[in-house]
């Protein structure tokens, strides 16, 4: 059984901004943002422990296409993301989220 897989408003603020950014460049380019950042949680869901610790228990998968990554915590109860975020942006952001 999968756990539970929560995403903090942030990090939806996170994906939104991001979409917006990329359907402004071009249109359906935020959808294929969007897209790939679903994949990326559901390979969160299906093997949580895969992905590489990069602070304390936040874990990290970097998605597809895009230069953003998905920072979250993993336990046996549920799945919190925490933020999604652009590689080249400072590290506290999402540390300080934890």
């Amino acid at each position: 059984m999968m756990s539970p897989l929560i995403v903090r408003p942030e990090a939806e603020e996170d994906i939104k901004e991001a979409y917006l950014w990329y359907e402004g460049q071009r249109l359906g380019l935020g959808e294929d943002f969007l897209l790939c950042v679903e994949e990326g949680l559901a390979k969160i869901q299906r093997n949580p422990e895969m992905y590489t610790i990069v602070h304390r228990d936040i874990r990290r998968i970097l998605i597809r296409r895009f230069p953003f990554g998905i920072f979250y915590i993993a336990s046996s109860e549920k799945l919190v993301v925490l933020a999604v975020l652009h590689g080249q942006r400072d590290p506290n952001r999402w540390k300080e989220r934890a």
